[in-house]
């Protein structure tokens, strides 16, 4: 099994910066790809970025250029740093990973942005 541990969250006001990081037990060079997921209250979980053990990165139309997704270089802890947050991105974040054919979650960390 594959633990993830998500930490960060907050409230913050808009135009502000979070980093939210999501610790693994094991590495995403033995996981393959990490990727970050938010999901608001009365919507669909929703893919913001993912991050492979080879280094390829994507994201969501919706965050592109206000946020990053990075590893440590460990590769245990993935991060997802949220520069001028909207409160659009209030949600709760989640990490996920996909690993012998499981679905790993991790227990979400809320975001909340808000003046």
């Amino acid at each position: 099994q594959v633990q993830l541990v998500e930490s960060g969250g907050g409230s913050v006001q808009p135009g502000e910066s979070l980093k939210l990081s999501c610790v693994a037990s094991e590495t995403i060079f033995s996981i393959n790809f990490m990727r970050w997921y938010r999901q608001a209250p009365g919507k669909q979980r929703e893919l913001v970025a993912s991050i492979t053990s080879g280094g390829i990165i994507n994201y969501s139309d919706s965050v592109k250029g206000r946020f990053t997704i990075s590893r440590d270089s460990a590769g245990n802890t993935v991060y997802l740093q949220m520069d001028s947050l909207k409160p659009e991105d209030t949600a709760v974040y989640y990490c996920y990973t996909l690993r012998g054919g499981l679905d790993y979650w991790g227990q979400g960390t809320q975001v909340t942005v808000s003046s």
